[in-house]
């Protein structure tokens, strides 16, 4: 049984391995963190962390200097339906232009796929805005997951991993995809500071948009061997 185990092991790549753990543990996450949302009250780390982006006794005035909350607005609006749906349209644009549409339909489906799926979540949890900070911009819809945290980490990641697999060089590769985490990390934080997020809401959005992306990534590779989607640069 172990050798059994060790030859399947060894005809694994280490990136689908690795894949595979982060698709495991964003689904786990995501499930304990959906069941903090359904508690009838909020969870302490909840409100420590969303009290802790306000002044002491000021609920209504965030942390950090005057020009914090236009930057925070500002990075916010990375993870809007708006601006990610500019930046697939103008990918899958591209990519057709340089005639490889099995990419750019694959593209579509992980953005689109994510869409849906950040949607039917929300209805299904039905878990309103925190009311215990003033919200410094105007949201309606509804709260867990967060949907700019999850779609960031859907689009930027999805992009990133298909941008990384173009390029030449360990270092470049890495900084492509170091640079797609941060943008999702930043815009995640964003929606805490801005008030319209609990962080739970946040952590669920990144669970179910990192599994969500290595799902889509583990498909391209798939394709890749079949040679739906080229690979060559």
């Amino acid at each position: 049984m172990k050798t059994a185990a060790k030859a399947l092991l060894s005809r694994v790549e280490f990136p689908v391995l690795l894949a595979g753990l982060v698709v495991a543990a964003g689904l786990w996450g995501f499930v304990e963190l959906m069941e903090v949302a359904r508690a009838t009250t909020p969870h302490a780390f909840d409100t420590e962390i969303m009290l802790a982006f306000r002044q002491a006794g000021q609920p209504g005035i965030p942390i950090g200097p005057l020009w914090m909350e236009g930057a925070m607005r500002d990075i916010t609006s990375l993870g809007s339906t708006s601006v990610l749906v500019l930046i697939t349209a103008a990918t899958i644009i591209y990519l057709l232009l340089i005639h490889r549409p099995g990419t750019a339909l694959l593209i579509f489906v992980a953005v689109a796929g994510g869409q849906t799926l950040s949607s039917l979540l929300k209805l299904g949890v039905d878990r309103p805005r925190p009311e215990l900070v003033s919200h410094l911009v105007n949201e309606t819809s509804l709260s867990f997951p967060s949907g700019h945290a999850m779609l960031s980490a859907v689009t930027y990641l999805t992009l990133g991993s298909l941008a990384a697999r173009f390029l030449h060089g360990r270092t470049t590769k890495i900084y492509v995809l170091a640079l797609a985490v941060l943008t999702t990390v930043l815009v995640g934080i964003s929606r805490i500071y801005l008030g319209v997020h609990w962080p739970s809401d946040v952590l669920a959005g990144w669970c179910a948009g990192f599994a969500w992306a290595m799902l889509c990534w583990l498909a391209a590779r798939v394709l890749q061997r079949r040679r739906v989607v080229r690979d060559d640069a």
